[in-house]
């Protein structure tokens, strides 16, 4: 306790009625603001009852005493970073004021610590700012202290933070060695209860658990206080406690409310020094949990550091999109100061997507880049009404048929999500067109195409073969015959018809014209580019298109003249379906993975688009028509629109990690990738087992070395699998539940087509 007998006497003449209050008052505004004051000169609070929680939101006391959410970012118009705190951790600072702090798991076993040691040190000379280790227990924690001397001795300064699960007296022990600990709301305290044991129905019944709550927590707070420790209190979608799922469902506003509960028991004990993590393997709900929780930060009046990351993302294109949909979305309206792109992969390999997004994030600053800042501001003005405490997909309308219609228009699009294609006339050519047909994603029965699940909805024809190529005329003939659209400009159809195509002009001309089809035409598409004033958007309604493109003008924000679009034709009940027309000039696959998770995703996060088309601009066309269909395909999978493969939910691997996580997943993916519709999680540990898989069918997760547990749902169905065996195992429950069919085999092709 400090002594305050040197402090200047101040006298304030205060009723006895009124002390209380001002006390109870002085004290509670001083921590809410993270600073100290005369009446916190008494111990902090030692028992829930004591502690100042954050008003209730399921009675509505928190609308009642703060007003509604109406805030998540700072600013809708413009990319701004949210205002926040700093939090030091060893030498890196998290905050606003701070660069983005880029951060990886390290993936060995830490009691080993000279193979610890030297893979933080490959991690720091990539350019990682903070390792995390894993700590199962007393072993690994005594094994921190060592880590830490050693690095010290080599010259490596990088901070360390322990991951921890169940173990608070551990926490305790290696709080004494590393910068960080990162703690989850629902196993570290409030794991006790299954689910079927107690159903918490009221607020009282909620409220009662939090005596353990705080009872484990407090040690661990003071130590972290006294010692200047950072704190990440991260809260996990699939591992939300039996007493959140309970009480809130298996929602982001459970993760919200866990983060702020433990939060609340932080403050309580005037401790700021920590961040918040809201992590999920959806994007989606990665994102709304994310922008909840920043919405609530502003209502409340907390400003604490954002840790940003889509948990269990993958590997290759499939992670890097996965994290660029979820990471991306929040980076481009100024949310997140630290982030990890959580890879099925070796940590060094997560760098190069990390460090592009936050590359990516701070190119789009309105206050560090003029050209940024200059292209936000040139949006048109309008009212930007999104609700993020609630998801909603807006859904297009589908081709309708009409009478006289020669061919089917319906398949044209897809009511989950459309992918178009960009094709070249050269791909038509007689030598070329089976090729092609494959790389669009069709089947082929002697020679003709036909549409399957993944296949190219409608394609693009800048340019025409003439109708004196007889070979390629037929081949778009029998494309359009199987219902995909064939989409050219209507300048190139007025020279050279072709019947049944889908003229494409801008909304410009289609106006000037009054949207006249060329002869043989059989829709219209429009093409939009966010420079177009409301009156200009109003037309689409008369003119009825089959679909807008819109590929954003360069001299305008992408991100906010599509929101400004949206809401223009949400006001005036157009529906129209919207396809995100994205142009890129890479050559790399990774990199193209992360423009369109970040460039086309954002827009999808907010529930907005019907489909995708890809196309390339660069001269020596690197990526196939097939790559890139596929990619399209893995951004509506990964923003939850149209699942076409396996949904694979896989962790990034760690020192709890029980079998070689890398080769195991290869092998369940070459085994069950080809079942759409089916979500299978790849778990090394039973910490990151049923509570990291809450959207999968079946869980493959190891529980003691060389053997694995098989799960359908969070249901253990088949236990202790030797490794060996185990994929045949998980083939079999599968099957058991009707969820298998074999691989189809390509079919030979036919005499007939030779002749």
């Amino acid at each position: 306790m400090r002594n305050f007998w040197h402090t200047p006497l101040v006298v304030l003449l205060i009723s006895p009625a009124s002390i209380d209050n001002v006390v109870g008052f002085v004290i509670n505004a001083s921590r809410r603001n993270g600073k100290k004051s005369l009446f916190m000169s008494s111990p902090y609070p030692t028992t829930a009852e004591e502690v100042e929680w954050a008003p209730s939101v399921k009675s509505g006391a928190r609308d009642e005493l703060l007003g509604p959410i109406n805030q998540y970012c700072a600013d809708l118009k413009s990319v701004t970073r949210r205002k926040t705190r700093t939090v030091e951790c060893g030498p890196v600072m998290f905050g606003s004021e701070h660069p983005i702090v880029r951060q990886t798991m390290a993936t060995t076993n830490t009691a080993d610590v000279d193979a610890t040691v030297e893979q933080v040190m490959r991690c720091s000379d990539t350019g990682f700012d903070l390792v995390r280790v894993t700590v199962q227990g007393k072993k690994e924690a005594d094994a921190c202290m060592k880590i830490r001397n050693k690095l010290f001795q080599k010259g490596y300064d990088i901070p360390l933070c322990a991951d921890m699960h169940f173990q608070p007296k551990v926490a305790m022990m290696v709080a004494e060695a590393l910068e960080k600990i990162r703690i989850n709301p629902g196993n570290f305290a409030d794991g006790r209860k299954d689910f079927t044991e107690h159903i918490y129905e009221t607020e009282a019944d909620y409220v009662q658990e939090r005596e353990y709550l705080v009872e484990a927590m407090l040690p661990l707070v003071e130590k972290c206080r006294q010692l200047n420790r950072a704190m990440r209190i991260g809260t996990n979608h699939g591992s939300l406690s039996s007493r959140v799922l309970s009480f809130y469902g298996d929602t982001p506003r459970g993760m919200v409310e866990s983060a702020i509960e433990f939060a609340d028991i932080c403050r309580s004990q005037d401790y700021h020094n920590f961040v918040f993590s809201m992590k999920a393997s959806n994007p989606l709900v990665m994102v709304q949990g994310y922008r909840l929780l920043a919405a609530e930060m502003y209502r409340l009046g907390w400003d604490y550091p954002l840790h940003l990351g889509v948990t269990e993302a993958g590997e290759g294109e499939d992670g890097r999109m996965k994290s660029a949909i979820g990471i991306g979305t929040l980076l481009s309206d100024g949310i997140g100061d630290t982030i990890r792109v959580s890879l099925t992969e070796d940590p060094e390999f997560e760098h190069e997507p990390c460090n592009r997004l936050a590359e990516i994030a701070e190119s789009r600053l309105a206050a560090k880049n003029p050209d940024a800042a200059a292209r936000q501001s040139a949006v048109k003005s309008y009212a930007d009404t999104r609700d993020i405490t609630a998801f909603a997909r807006r859904q297009g309308a589908l081709p309708d048929q009409r009478p006289g219609d020669k061919i089917d228009v319906r398949g044209f699009l897809h009511r989950d999500g459309s992918v178009l294609s960009s094709v070249n006339p050269e791909m038509l050519n007689k030598e070329n067109v089976q090729y092609l047909y494959q790389e669009l994603g069709c089947k082929t029965a002697v020679g003709m195409p036909f549409k399957d699940i993944a296949t190219t909805d409608s394609i693009l024809l800048r340019q025409i073969p003439p109708s004196s190529n007889t070979e390629a005329r037929t081949a778009i003939r029998r494309l359009i015959e199987v219902s995909m659209g064939v989409i050219v400009p209507a300048e190139e159809l007025e020279k050279d018809p072709i019947p049944n195509a889908v003229a494409l002009m801008s909304l410009t001309d289609a106006i000037g014209n009054g949207a006249k089809l060329p002869t043989g035409a059989v829709r219209v598409a429009i093409s939009v580019d966010g420079t177009e004033d409301e009156e200009t958007i109003l037309a689409i309604k008369n003119i009825n298109p089959v679909l807008i493109l819109f590929k954003p003008d360069e001299s305008v924000s992408g991100l906010h003249s599509g929101r400004r679009l949206f809401k223009v034709m949400k006001d005036n009940n157009i529906e129209t379906s919207l396809i995100h027309h994205f142009t890129t000039d890479t050559d790399n696959a990774n990199e193209l993975a992360l423009q369109l998770g970040t460039n086309i995703g954002a827009l999808l996060n907010d529930g907005n688009g019907d489909g995708v088309l890809v196309e390339e601009i660069c001269a020596n066309n690197p990526f196939s028509v097939e790559y890139l269909r596929r990619t399209s395909f893995a951004l509506l999978q990964g923003s939850r629109m149209r699942n076409t493969k396996t949904e694979f939910v896989s962790c990034p691997s760690c020192g709890r990690t029980l079998f070689d996580l890398q080769e195991t997943t290869a092998r369940i993916q070459d085994a069950t990738g080809h079942l759409p519709g089916v979500t299978v999680a790849i778990m090394g540990c039973i910490v990151n087992g049923p509570g990291e898989m809450a959207d999968a069918d079946f869980g493959y997760v190891g529980t003691i070395p060389g053997k694995v547990d098989l799960y359908y749902g969070k249901e253990v169905v088949k236990k202790s699998i030797p490794n060996d065996d185990a994929v045949d195992a998980l083939i079999e429950l599968i099957k058991e539940y009707d969820m298998w069919k074999d691989k189809e085999t390509e079919e030979e092709e036919e005499p007939a087509l030779v002749t």
